[in-house]
């Protein structure tokens, strides 16, 4: 099969429509958020455990490698290409295969977006959950987005796609007598 039949199949196309719903998706939350709620502030939504903050973000998942933001660009279109190149390496030609993929596209090109776009520079980052202690200190998860609850809802369905084919039990080839 030709590069250019092997992009049109079917599957690609499905991968490609849930990575465009998911890319939408992102980017109007994060358009929401930009209009809403000034930057680096919060809105209670449950007090003590939810808020919807306006923080961004130039590093990678819990700020790690923080002001590496073209570095990072370059890092997820790397990423974009090299899972495109291997998908065949996992079920994508699963239905469940390929909502993974599409989750994980989408998601890396929602991040992407924002890195790129010009006077943004940043990925906009708005639910927190947290904890509240006595002392009025937080215990918090880092601030995400939709398009990093795309990536890893993606690469936990991969992960249990994969676990389940290598404990499904084997058919014997041969039949016996």
């Amino acid at each position: 099969m030709s590069a250019a039949q092997s992009i049109f199949q079917a599957s690609n196309r499905r991968i490609a429509v849930i990575a465009l719903v998911i890319l939408a998706l992102d980017q109007f939350t994060k358009w929401l958020v930009l209009r809403t709620l000034p930057p680096y502030h919060e809105k209670i939504i449950i007090d003590g455990f939810f808020k919807f903050v306006h923080w961004g973000n130039t590093g990678a998942a819990w700020s790690l490698f923080r002001g590496n933001n073209n570095t990072l660009a370059l890092v997820a279109l790397l990423a974009m290409v090299a899972l495109f190149l291997t998908r065949h390496h996992f079920s994508s030609e699963t239905l469940a295969g390929q909502i993974a993929f599409g989750l994980i596209f989408g998601g890396i090109a929602g991040n992407l977006t924002d890195r790129l776009l010009p006077g943004r520079h940043e990925v906009i980052d708005f639910i927190y959950f947290y904890l509240q202690q006595r002392g009025g200190d937080e215990i918090g998860f880092p601030a995400f987005n939709v398009a990093d609850s795309a990536i890893c809802t993606g690469v936990a369905l991969i992960f249990l796609i994969t676990w389940r084919s290598e404990h499904a039990p084997k058919k014997n080839a041969e039949t016996s007598p």
